[in-house]
């Protein structure tokens, strides 16, 4: 099994039509106008997006085969159209790299918004970070600016006279993925001075909380790719919320005997322990439960086939048991439940394709009637 696991749950699932407000999210849009992948050159080269240091962040095309995809630091694709960034986000000498980007309108005080984007940690990286954060500005930062350090972790106090605000990793996750993209997500409350945001590691070296991943490398550095930024107002999202709730308590769905999709139990690559994320949703299956003594449920855990087929049927039990195990914490009868794995053997999907592989690799229950 190699990618953390995104699934679909019936209950609270809905689309999205909200307005990304950041320019050129993908950095797709760059002054070369042909395929080219520049060392340190996305500074100068990527429309509405800027460095606010004198780091020198790098800019891929997947469509170089020299250094696109498969570049000096390792290998991965692109997660929207062709081109993603590279940057140091550790060091041993606290030299450090970031993008800075511009939002279409300055965001509404008092209004929520939620921003995600993406990221992967590259092949030769010799640590996992869980310390990257976002710096939301008034202004835009400047390298060097007020005795803050040129090439070093930017000290926010020193980099601005502007108003700022600095969001952490709401998960307190590693992000260890090298194989594919992991989101990084979080909502928040605008102030109504937000119009740039920098991403980064804003800690030096001994703040910094890292994770060994290359123990064997003679190097020691976290290099990531980040792609497809995006901050959009969730009063839409909001809304569909509320109708979805309404609708779910009116017209319960859930039906006896039928197979169901989770949408958000979501676990680290290789690992079977819960997220944060994920206990909201096994929360109202365990309210479901227990105003419905008569019904039983199992649990039931799938892979894709990446990886050896061993540690696929492994994993498949541990993940499917982690959901078993939380329940029975809440109080649900351990005579009520029970967990299977399945490993790849029960596919809903080709595993040709990662759109495949990511639908295969989930988490399921049945109802059942005593």
């Amino acid at each position: 099994m190699k990618q953390p696991v995104v699934l679909l749950f019936f209950l609270c699932g809905f689309i999205s039509n909200s307005q990304n407000l950041v320019l050129n999210p993908s950095f797709e849009d760059h002054r070369t106008k042909h395929c080219i992948s520049i060392l340190g050159g996305f500074n100068i080269h990527i429309t509405n997006w800027s460095i606010p240091n004198y780091g020198s962040t790098d800019f891929f095309d997947t469509c170089e085969e020299i250094m696109g995809g498969r570049n000096y630091n390792g290998f991965q694709e692109a997660k929207a159209g062709t081109t993603y960034a590279g940057m140091y986000l550790f060091t041993d000498k606290n030299y450090r790299e970031y993008v800075q980007g511009e939002l279409s309108k300055t965001l509404i005080k008092g209004k929520k918004y939620k921003m995600t984007f993406y990221l992967s940690l590259a092949d030769k990286s010799s640590f996992a970070l869980k310390d990257i954060q976002v710096l939301i500005t008034e202004e835009k930062l400047k390298p060097c600016h007020h005795s803050n350090a040129c090439d070093k972790a930017i000290k926010p106090s020193k980099a601005t006279k502007g108003k700022f605000k600095m969001y952490s990793n709401p998960d307190n996750i590693y992000f260890s993925n090298k194989e594919s993209w992991a989101a990084y997500t979080f909502e928040f409350t605008a102030e109504g001075y937000e119009n740039y945001f920098s991403i980064g590691n804003f800690y030096r070296n001994a703040k910094t909380k890292k994770e060994d991943v290359l123990s064997n490398s003679p190097f020691l550095f976290s290099y990531y790719y980040i792609d497809d930024v995006s901050i959009e107002p969730l009063e839409k999202e909001e809304e569909n919320i509320k109708k979805d709730t309404l609708k779910t308590l009116e017209e319960p769905t859930i039906k006896t005997n039928e197979i169901y999709t989770f949408k958000n139990v979501l676990f680290d690559f290789d690992k079977a322990d819960l997220l944060v994320v994920s206990k909201e949703e096994l929360n109202q299956l365990y309210k479901h439960l227990e105003a419905n003594l008569t019904l039983n449920v199992e649990i039931y855990g799938h892979t894709d086939t990446i990886g050896l087929e061993a540690r696929n049927q492994e994993l498949s039990e541990q993940r499917a048991k982690a959901v078993l195990d939380y329940l029975i914490e809440k109080g649900l009868n351990a005579t009520r439940i029970k967990s299977f794995g399945f490993g790849s053997t029960q596919p809903i999907s080709d595993n040709d394709t990662e759109e495949g592989r990511q639908l295969n690799r989930r988490v399921a229950f049945k109802l059942i009637e005593k």
